[in-house]
């Protein structure tokens, strides 16, 4: 059978388990377009090339699969440079598929033409341009990039001419299946073992890249064994249930969280960072630990050239088998024997409550509650995010996902979107801010037609909360915080959704109820009075 360029690029992100792609038509990828359909990939047609990244990584979230996301040359590209950004911080494998003139026209062609690749090189982790008889080559090198070491972005450029032409032949998968990799049996690693051993006070930090080897059971039945509490990222709660006893929650950019672990993390004598990636982490962060005080032992996917922290010894390769490693000839005794891990339990519990009577606590605590262990809740940048992500209990992995290294509004519903499309049997919840929903208010009508009962909760303030928190702050006066209200609740049932606001925990429960059943998204519109975040978080 004859295969064109096009035809084998899509067959390579099929065998790479894609089944969903996301973007926007132009008449520069409509080969590709039409060759992912034939292939098995579903075609979403989004409202912006960036709401379509972000739907591409919430299907990654559920299924591990590189999420797919295509745009035509010029503006196309342009207009997804924020979610490519995203994924390259957020250490996401998105395939990012763009159109490009012919080499021939952009010698003398230059309508909506710029440099794709040189644009792009600073947020992805390789980008290629198609070539006439190494397509299948080209395609398996970005699949490889994209997937290994700490996941990321790539993004490969298609010829417009190239992507229709016939190819004479399509190789066998050339990518590579990586051996996993563990310590030598060093006097270093023996060192850690000795020290984890001798240990009173073991700790351990618990990051995203966990989540990205796939070997959440492996630490969780590591830690949970040998009595070693933790302490996650929020990208890593869940790895062991945030309301166990040896779970310290989340951490990262709750000043109240900190002043309550970064004391744990100074007093403990051997810390274990276990696939920690502090791209998450606010700068108070940086160098909170003193590997000349205190044992510090760290497993990595890559090598530390952050600066963010040190370590006594550093392990670069796979987690799981480096675990199992450690785990070989280790005794370890009664640790933390004053009560000081369940006494920070009770002090979290207690600086972030959830028994308010209305606000933006209460409205967590009622999503919550209605929920189920492996539903999926999706979270907005701002304040509401800082609280949310500490007072949401997660009791397994991925069950919450947001921004937490760029930081970038706009993410919470098609995040949202892309983990129903992916896994149409789990609820999901889309936390936003009623700034953050504006932003990308296009997409409920992608929402509509995908037929999907999402539920999105936005916060109403009528107000950027934690930019005008930081103004008062610092004794700025009150500038280009504020804006008008939005009736989101109308605005819901014009496209083609359900619509109810919430002013009490009595109306909330009322607009749960069934919210997520049926075929069409339910948006509450939850309000709450200006400075409801003061000293929440």
């Amino acid at each position: 059978m004859s295969l064109t360029t096009a035809d084998i690029l899509a067959q390579r992100l099929f065998d790479a388990g894609c089944r969903h792609a996301f973007g926007i038509p132009g008449g520069e990828v409509l080969s590709v377009m039409h060759a992912l359909d034939h292939a098995g990939l579903e075609i979403i047609l989004t409202k912006h090339e960036n709401g379509a990244g972000f739907m591409a990584e919430g299907t990654y979230h559920r299924t591990g699969a590189p999420g797919v996301l295509f745009a035509t040359l010029g503006p196309g590209m342009a207009n997804a440079y924020n979610v490519i950004a995203n994924a390259h911080q957020e250490r996401v494998p998105l395939v990012f598929l763009t159109g490009r003139v012919d080499d021939i026209d952009a010698a003398s062609y230059t309508h909506q033409v710029f440099d794709h690749v040189k644009a792009l090189e600073p947020v992805v982790k390789g980008s290629f341009t198609l070539v006439d008889g190494a397509v299948d080559r080209i395609v398996d090198k970005a699949l490889s990039l994209a997937q290994s070491g700490r996941p990321g972005p790539v993004h490969i450029d298609v010829p417009i001419s190239l992507a229709a032409k016939v190819q004479e032949s399509a190789s066998k998968l050339w990518q590579p299946s990586y051996l996993l990799s563990a310590p030598a049996e060093s006097p270093e690693f023996k060192l850690v073992r000795e020290k984890l051993s001798q240990s009173k006070r073991p700790l351990a930090v618990l990051g995203l890249e966990i989540l990205s080897e796939g070997c959440e059971a492996e630490v969780k039945a590591f830690l949970l064994k040998h009595g070693i509490p933790s302490v996650a990222t929020y990208k890593a709660k869940g790895i062991v249930p945030d309301d166990h006893e040896l779970s310290l929650g989340g951490a990262g950019l709750s000043p109240k969280a900190d002043k309550t672990i970064l004391p744990l993390l100074e007093q403990s004598d051997c810390l274990l960072l276990i696939g920690y990636d502090p791209i998450e982490m606010r700068h108070g962060w940086q160098d909170v630990w003193q590997p000349g005080k205190q044992f510090v032992a760290e497993f990595t996917l890559e090598p530390n050239l952050h600066g963010m922290h040190r370590s006594s010894h550093t392990f670069t390769g796979s987690i799981a088998p480096a675990i199992a490693a450690l785990e070989n000839g280790l005794n370890l005794g009664p640790v933390w024997v004053e009560g000081e891990i369940s006494s920070a339990k009770a002090e979290l519990k207690s600086v972030f409550p959830s028994d308010e009577d209305w606000g933006p606590a209460a409205i967590v605590d009622e999503v919550r509650k209605a929920m189920p262990d492996h539903g999926v809740a999706s979270v907005d940048s701002g304040a509401h995010r800082i609280l949310q992500s500490q007072l949401w209990v997660c009791r397994e992995p991925h069950t919450l996902i947001q921004s937490s290294a760029l930081c970038t509004m706009g993410c919470a519903l098609p995040l949202a979107m892309g983990a129903k499309v992916a896994a149409p049997d789990v609820p999901v919840v889309a936390f936003t801010g009623d700034a953050g929903l504006e932003m990308i208010l296009g997409e409920l009508s992608t929402l509509r037609d995908l037929k999907l009962p999402v539920v999105v909760v936005v916060f109403v303030d009528q107000s950027l909360a934690l930019i005008e928190l930081k103004q008062r702050g610092s004794g700025r006066e009150n500038l280009a915080v504020d804006f008008g209200g939005t009736d989101f609740a109308a605005l819901a049932d014009a496209m083609g959704g359900k619509g109810i606001n919430a002013r009490s925990r009595a109306e909330m429960v009322s607009a749960l109820d069934g919210a997520f059943e049926g075929d069409k998204f339910t948006l509450i519109a939850a309000h709450i009075g200006r400075e409801s975040y003061d000293g929440k978080f």
